[in-house]
């Protein structure tokens, strides 16, 4: 029998272990996968305790277009409730708990922005239709800087924008026109953030501990502490076919023999690589380290011209950083007093940015709670700074610099609390950051080769699956991203009949261009 081999265990591997069961046939005994780490779950990973604080590097979002995404976890049954799906748990979420964002602008006074207007200037407006008329290959190699005025990066747009998805004016605009068109059909309802899904807990609980307990109910096997090394290929350039596979398990080396019915796929490149946490009273380490899933990458491109360009992606930390933290709190006080300042519930309020933050500083409360092991009165909620090597307006240096205690007093500075509310808080929370070094890796620069196809042209049996293979027309730096190339990957190197969805392609519809084009002439 045929075996697969995974290298990761991030979502994109985890799905593709989950297609090759449901679609190609596969017996999980025939399934490995490869983690360097003592946990999986790669980018959805999650660690911590009530006690010392919870730690989550960031959260995801969905919304109904999630095609890939709600296909596969349509299969695997949610924790609290076996007979109900995960897609179905998430689904009967947003009918409990959309979200309605009427705070999702906080400007310097502490004044909810009214964002009914975008704030688009006619210019404004006319760039925004070039770039989405312009075809991609029009854009290797520019910057969304190159796009736009300066004036476009002052407006409500492009703070709503930017901090929902990530994206600094320095950033690859093809992913920005990308991400407008894979996205038009949410622009309506942009500011409140009412077409957004969510799951019911951290996407650690809801998706990967589902996904891992199919797995290993179906004998699939997770080694961890495993770095793979490099990749024996077979001699000749037609053709690319993997015999080995070099790994290091606990420091031993190993290399197993692969068929050339085996199946390689591989997560090249990692966007949470070299995550550093930091604690309430100290900040996260700055020392510079890359994991084997960069140097696997390298080790592969060399010499060739169809497996990307790893260095597109990796040599530019201070364009691609930014810094999370996560807020473990003994008592309600914070997210009663943010209720109240918002007008919405806790876990109905959506994302709130503060615009005149020198971090661009954006905080997040999530429904309660936001672990499934979170113990009574105990409370969690999280944020991230898009700017992290600038100095604070309340605290005079970088955030990379401040401990988490430093960072809850800068968010506090930026509320309207009073003084009691705020001693309160600070002395109830314990505050965890994170620094991502990469995490916004796969948005830099680049060329419409930097990533390898899913399926290289001639391989026989290596795919490569995560961020950094390349998909047309989707989004990368998405969950379905992820899932939509391991599905891709199986649904080739097997040759089935049934392939991924299309991408969903809200520009076509003019009837979601008239309403998107309404939504930004608002004044």
């Amino acid at each position: 029998m045929a075996k697969a081999y995974l290298v990761g265990s991030g979502i994109a591997a985890l799905a593709a272990a989950t297609f090759l069961i449901r679609d190609g046939g596969f017996d999980g005994a025939d399934i490995h996968l490869f983690e360097e780490h003592r946990n999986i779950g790669g980018s959805l990973d999650t660690d911590g305790t009530a006690n010392a604080g919870y730690t989550m590097r960031g959260g995801r979002m969905f919304e109904a277009e999630y095609r890939c995404t709600y296909d596969l976890l349509s299969g695997i049954p949610s924790l609290d409730d076996p007979s109900v799906s995960v897609t179905r748990e998430i689904l009967a979420g947003r009918e409990d708990f959309a979200w309605d964002d009427i705070a999702r602008l906080v400007d310097g006074g502490g004044k909810i922005v009214d964002t009914r207007s975008m704030g688009l200037s006619e210019r404004d407006r006319l760039e925004l239709v070039r770039c989405l008329a312009t075809p991609e290959g029009h854009l290797d190699g520019k910057r969304i800087t190159d796009c736009f005025g300066g004036h476009f990066f002052t407006t409500n747009f492009w703070f709503l924008w930017c901090t929902t998805f990530a994206f600094q004016p320095w950033h690859s605009a093809i992913e920005f026109r990308r991400y407008l068109r894979r996205f038009i059909h949410l622009l309506p309802e942009f500011s409140s953030m009412a077409g957004i899904h969510h799951t019911r807990y951290h996407q650690y609980d809801s998706i990967v501990r589902p996904l891992t307990a199919w797995l290993r109910e179906h004998g699939v096997t997770v080694h961890t502490g495993c770095r793979v090394t490099d990749l024996g290929l077979a001699p000749g350039r037609r053709h690319t076919t993997v015999e080995t596979i070099c790994l290091s398990r606990h420091g031993q080396d190993e290399k197993i023999t692969v068929a050339p019915d085996d199946l390689v796929l591989v997560t090249n490149g990692s966007m949470t690589d070299a995550s550093t946490l930091g604690s309430h009273t100290h900040a996260p380490s700055p020392r510079p380290h890359r994991s084997d899933a960069w140097l696997l990458w390298y080790r592969l491109a060399r010499g060739r011209d169809d497996f990307g360009n790893p260095a597109a992606f990796d040599k530019h930390v201070k364009e691609s950083r930014w810094e999370s933290f996560t807020v473990t709190a003994k008592h309600p006080v914070f997210l009663k007093a943010l209720e109240e300042f918002s007008g919405r519930e806790t876990g109905k309020g959506g994302l709130m940015t503060f615009n005149a933050s020198n971090w661009l500083l954006t905080i997040a409360a999530p429904r309660q709670p936001v672990y499934r092991d979170q113990p009574e009165g105990v409370f969690v909620w999280w944020g991230y700074g898009l700017h992290p090597g600038r100095a604070g307006n309340h605290t005079p240096k970088p955030m990379t610099m401040c401990s988490g205690r430093e960072i809850l007093e800068e968010v506090l500075h930026h509320l309207p609390f009073d003084e009691p509310t705020a001693a309160r808080v600070l002395k109830t929370s314990t505050v965890v950051p994170c620094l991502m070094p990469y995490i916004t890796s796969q948005f830099l620069a680049r060329r419409h080769d930097d990533r390898p196809k899913v399926v290289p042209r001639g391989s026989v049996n290596l795919a490569f699956i995560g961020q950094f293979a390349e998909v047309p027309d989707d989004v990368t730096f998405t969950v379905e991203y992820s899932v939509r190339t391991a599905w891709t990957a199986v649904a080739r190197l097997l040759d089935l009949d049934e392939q991924p969805p299309p991408v969903y392609k809200g520009h076509h519809d003019p009837h979601v261009l008239a309403a998107a084009l309404e939504t930004v002439h608002r004044r």
